[in-house]
């Protein structure tokens, strides 16, 4: 009871932990996607513990993958992007353009329903030349701007878009790694973020995003180069990074260790991340959303859950302990090609889940979302599919509220109700296509979005264009 009551009181002291540290000692201080302000967490709780068997990644941590169907759709797609290279298309140079609306379905060449365009930023003027790939944001705690963080092959763009019309780039972070690939990923945690790469040797940068305030509202004529604060070396590459900002770990997955399981580090104190804990029990976890679980199902409230997306299973974990992390579920479904990623309503009742494969390889090309009741973690249903009107891969989604927000490669930001959801069904409320070039199940077009900016504007990560901020109007 103590330290619910210490968490209460630091939270509704929140304007004055502008200038504390990352941590107390019993409680971690951090905004998230879900709030702007810094609130207090505890470090310790009942039923959880922080250190695994280990202090480092050593011995059967050190094993891959024994098989993934990853590995074998890398190739694929870095051959039709060197293809695409080949042929000029990757990436594609267009104008900066600002404030386009969607008129009678158009917003310039963009088809559209519901979702202006506030700005677009082409990817030579995010100090790159190679494609884009995810995307993040980060609203500073201080002064409430808003920062939209985007991946290239060769290092991360940080732009500035609290007056979306007119967004200022305020720098770029090479790389780490020794290869240039497309996959990124990065999440924040502490005004800090994390970047990973299946670039070799990358690693986990960590940047502290509080150094980017001197360059509020000045743009540079050449993108300013960053450098990074911090980084864990205790895997090499990898392929996507999940942040759970309420108990401060990062679990990293599809790396090189725990069989391309969860590689969990602790990250409570940012600039120094350590290895936490292993979890290989089911191999590849391709992406993963890990929540302290206030859901329906009272067995496990309180517990930290991963909800991991395990190629052809949706897989749930209790990682609590990170000594003795525990499978509750593995449920594979029809048509599974790809178990790719997913969310959770804010209820934590349903999920949305993508496939990433199965419009290219399943019995319809028309995107497939799959929704899921998680009422009881130890039995996931699949209660109903969402299939769009037109034929394009899904790849990242996100939910806020009452809508998903799909980045759907071809077919570009696909908004969905989340309301009907018991019964099957998440009509679509909005869209815009990001990608007029493409019209069907290839590898181009959006790759991630983010739409948790208390302005509601969304950014779009488009891989051969650069960034997009959108702006819905349906509501």
């Amino acid at each position: 009871m103590a330290s619910i009551c210490i968490a209460a009181a630091l939270v509704l002291a929140a304007p004055e932990l502008t200038q504390i540290k990352s941590h107390n000692g019993t409680h971690h201080f951090t905004n998230s996607y879900r709030h702007v302000d810094r609130r207090a967490y505890p470090l310790v709780r009942p039923g959880h513990n922080r250190t695994g068997p280990a202090p480092h990644c050593v011995g059967e941590c050190q094993q891959s993958a024994k098989k993934s169907i990853m590995h074998q759709v890398m190739k694929e797609k870095i051959k039709a992007h060197n293809e695409c290279v080949a042929a000029s298309q990757c990436p594609i140079n267009k104008r900066f353009m600002s404030d386009v609306k969607c008129v009678n379905g158009k917003a310039g060449e963009y088809d559209c329903n519901n979702i202006d365009m506030k700005s677009f930023v082409p990817i030579a003027e995010l100090g790159s030349t190679y494609d884009a790939s995810d995307s993040w944001g980060w609203t500073d705690p201080d002064t409430g701007d808003e920062i939209a963080i985007i991946g290239m092959m060769d290092g991360t763009a940080f732009v500035q878009v609290t007056d979306v019309v007119n967004p200022v780039v305020l720098g770029f972070l090479p790389q780490t790694g020794t290869t240039t690939v497309i996959w990124a990923d990065m999440k924040v945690y502490a005004d800090h973020v994390f970047i990973i790469r299946e670039s070799s040797n990358h690693g986990l940068q960590v940047f502290d995003l509080t150094k980017l305030r001197e360059f509020y509202g000045s743009p540079s004529a050449h993108v300013r180069q960053l450098e990074q604060d911090a980084h864990y070396d205790e895997v090499t590459s990898t392929h996507n990074v999940v942040i759970n900002e309420e108990t401060g770990f990062a679990y990293l997955v599809g790396t090189k260790t725990c069989r391309g399981g969860l590689h969990v580090v602790d990250i409570h104190e940012p600039k120094s991340p350590k290895y936490a804990g292993c979890f290989d029990e089911d191999g590849y976890t391709h992406d993963a959303q890990c929540v302290i679980y206030r859901g329906p199902d009272s067995k496990y409230t309180g517990k930290e859950i991963c909800f991991n997306y395990n190629e052809d299973t949706l897989t749930i974990v209790d990682v609590s302990d990170k000594s003795n992390m525990k499978m509750i579920a593995r449920q594979p479904y029809d048509n599974a090609y790809y178990t790719h990623q997913g969310w959770l309503t804010e209820d934590q009742t349903f999920l949305m889940l993508n496939d990433e494969l199965d419009e290219q390889r399943g019995p319809t090309k028309n995107t497939r979302t799959l929704l899921w009741s998680v009422e009881d973690l130890d039995r996931p249903v699949l209660v109903g599919s969402h299939y769009a009107d037109v034929e394009s891969i899904d790849h990242n989604l996100y939910i806020k509220g009452d809508y998903g927000y799909l980045a759907n490669y071809c077919s570009g930001l696909r908004i969905l109700t989340t309301k009907e959801m018991r019964e099957g069904k998440a009509p679509e409320a909005a869209f815009f296509d990001v990608a007029p070039y493409c019209d069907t199940t290839d590898f181009k077009g959006a790759w991630s979005n983010y739409p948790y900016f208390k302005s509601g504007n969304v950014v779009v990560s488009s891989i051969e264009l650069g960034l997009f901020m959108l702006k819905p109007t349906f509501e």
